[in-house]
């Protein structure tokens, strides 16, 4: 069996911690619109993602539930995005209080099919445009980068970057795993690389791309 592995780096390697319950999507206060965290899904992207098809449509629908459910606990505060991959669901942003962080975590825990929330919400002002711009250009840089390596498979894996913060999931061996934290760990601008992976054996994935 697979297991979900989260590995804090900052420099080296920092505490994890991830609060298995149920939660996915990117949501943005005020005037910004709602943004959902999956791109739309072309022939090639869908078969070459290492989650089966429905998985992936269930993922951009937690993502739209978890975006729902935090705007009723939030309203027109704070700045909180969702990114679900394999039903594992990433919440990063801002919001005004430590009561809000964990309300935000418990409304989507609920959503069905949802195995695991990883919370990392900044109690703190929301970020300027200008720094979710840097950010959105460090997330491009990081994916460039990986296409450009020829011993990765770059599909494999999501980027989410939030406040100079990489966030990376995918299901992945270590050696990927690895290979993409130190890569991405190379791109200019980039402050600490958070991994958010769900972990496979080599023989693991051997099975899964020949099941594709």
């Amino acid at each position: 069996m697979s297991k979900l592995s989260r590995n804090w780096i900052e420099g080296g390697l920092r505490a994890a911690r991830v609060a298995a319950v149920l939660g996915a999507a990117a949501w943005f206060s005020g005037c910004a619109p709602l943004l959902v965290g999956g791109a739309a899904m072309g022939g090639a992207m869908v078969f070459s993602d290492r989650r089966t098809s429905g998985t992936q449509v269930e993922d951009q629908s937690i993502e739209v539930k978890a975006a729902n459910r935090a705007r009723e606990v939030l309203g027109e505060q704070g700045h909180v995005n969702f990114t679900s991959y394999n039903r594992t669901l990433l919440v990063t942003g801002e919001v005004p209080s430590e009561a809000d962080r964990t309300g935000v975590e418990r409304a989507v825990s609920g959503i069905e099919n949802l195995r695991a929330v990883v919370n990392e919400l900044g109690v703190l002002g929301n970020s300027a445009l200008t720094s979710r711009s840097s950010d959105a250009i460090i997330t491009s840089k990081v994916k460039a980068t990986f296409v450009d390596a020829k011993d990765l498979h770059s599909n494999a894996f999501k980027v989410v970057t939030e406040r100079g913060t990489v966030y990376l999931m995918g299901r992945v061996t270590e050696r990927e795993a690895t290979r993409a934290t130190e890569l991405a760990r190379s791109v200019g601008g980039v402050e600490k690389v958070v991994r958010v992976f769900e972990i496979l054996t080599e023989s693991e994935l051997a099975n899964l791309q020949t099941a594709k």
